[in-house]
């Protein structure tokens, strides 16, 4: 496969033009409050740990991560030079620096056993199954042993209003993405690659479906 070449993607609300009104959904859609708490507590930040948001978006967790603890080394990783422009305005109005990276869709730009912790927020919804596990290899690649790996994404639904509402997301980003997290496949993805002790913490319902944490360690 060619490294160079840009693998297509799936922009934030589905379609292209709706990026800027991204965080403006969100927050007419999830408890966002709640849900990046969940996710800055998962994460946990401690000094001097090097950690990657994997799909930083419009930068809202890169704030929040390094707000919890600014003794970090905090890289973002992302596909859409959209959203970099817009997660680093933000960035620089909180005055945080963070080293904000674009990529090809394929080999993340970083050697092996780089970073302590990985995590990612609803993205893997948006990735088709071999971008799903491609992705997982490299943040694979890229961990340290025993590092870990959080993901905050839609999973199986708890209930049939959940499915009924998890629909709304499934026009915008496609059901072919989505399917397999609405499945429960989430678990069985990141099994796949050799992590281990790979569990869901917690789960949370909202609006549009529901919400849950994943996590799993490197070998």
């Amino acid at each position: 496969m060619d490294q160079n070449k840009t693998t297509s993607f799936i922009p934030a609300l589905g379609y292209d033009f709706l990026t800027a009104y991204y965080d403006m959904a969100i927050k007419l859609t999830m408890p966002e409050k709640k849900f990046r708490r969940i996710l800055v507590e998962s994460i946990n930040p401690q000094d001097d740990e090097s950690i990657l948001e994997f799909g930083f978006g419009t930068g809202q967790n890169l704030i929040l991560v390094k707000n919890q603890n600014r003794n970090i080394k905090l890289t973002g990783l992302d596909i859409d030079p959209k959203v970099k422009d817009i997660a680093n305005y933000k960035l620089d109005k909180n005055k945080h620096s963070v080293q904000l990276d674009l990529y090809s869709g394929n080999m993340f730009p970083y050697s092996d056993n780089h970073f302590d912790k990985i995590y990612s927020c609803l993205v893997f919804h948006q990735l088709d199954a071999y971008t799903k596990t491609n992705c997982l290899k490299e943040i694979y690649r890229v961990l340290k042993p025993e590092g870990e790996l959080i993901i905050a994404d839609w999973g199986k639904a708890s209930n049939l209003v959940m499915r009924l509402t998890f629909g709304l997301v499934q026009l915008l980003d496609g059901f072919k993405t989505t399917n397999d997290n609405i499945k429960g496949k989430m678990l069985e993805y990141i099994s796949s690659v050799g992590f281990k002790n790979v569990q869901i913490t917690q789960s949370i319902n909202t609006a549009i479906g529901t919400f849950s944490y994943f996590k799993a360690q490197k070998h």
